[in-house]
Parts: C-alpha cells; structure tokens; sequence
C-alpha cells in the first residue's frame, strides 16, 4: 500500500535531512538555512504519520497536503543551498531526487483519496 511506502520513504528522509542539518552545521558552519531545511524536511514524516491516524478521510488529506506543502519548503531551502554553494551539486540531486519521489508519492496519495471522497 502506497501509505506504507509514504511512511517508510519520509522517515528515511528526515534521518537523511538530520544527517544534512550536521554536516552543514559542523562542516559549513551554515545555521540558518540548515534549520529551515531540518524544520521542513523532519516535518514531512510527522505529518504523515499523523495521517495514519486522521479522524476521517479528509483529515487525512488534509494531514497530507500539509506533508506537501512542508516538502516544498524543503525543496526550496535545498535549492537555495545549492545555489549559494553550501551544496555540491552532487550532494544536492542526491538529496532533490529523494525529496522529489516524496512529493510525487504525496500528490498520488492525496488525489487517489480525494477521488474516493466523491
């Protein structure tokens, strides 16, 4: 089931986003953006797993398009890092491919169940 896989790649991604958030700390000595980053991108796992638990169907989705907007962000502070040379290019599509799988696993989720709800 596609939740079970949501589940599975979010949590691996936020182990990935608090490996990240180190390195740029202790490595780049960068403070600010990191903690966005690690703020938005641990927050995809949280909201989905809150979802797990949703009260209805549209809380679920609901739950969902907030994991959504929360790996935007994080795509966007990701973008930004690179672009200001925290990130290597290689660093950045290593990290950008995983965030974009999630958005894509998302927005699958989101539509099928909305399409349920009608």
């Amino acid at each position: 089931m596609k939740e079970g896989i949501l589940k599975q790649k979010s949590f691996e991604f936020a182990i990935r986003i608090v490996n990240l958030f180190k390195y740029l700390n202790e490595e780049k000595s960068e403070f600010l953006m990191s903690k966005q980053l690690l703020r938005s991108g641990t927050s995809v796992g949280a909201m989905v797993r809150e979802a797990e638990h949703a009260e209805s169907k549209t809380d679920f989705v609901h739950k969902l398009a907030i994991a959504q907007k929360e790996i935007n962000e994080t795509i966007y502070w990701l973008d930004l890092l690179q672009a200001t040379a925290y990130l290597t290019e290689q660093q950045f599509e290593s990290v950008n491919k995983d965030a974009i799988e999630l958005i894509k696993l998302l927005t699958s989720s989101i539509k099928t169940t909305k399409s349920r709800l009608n």
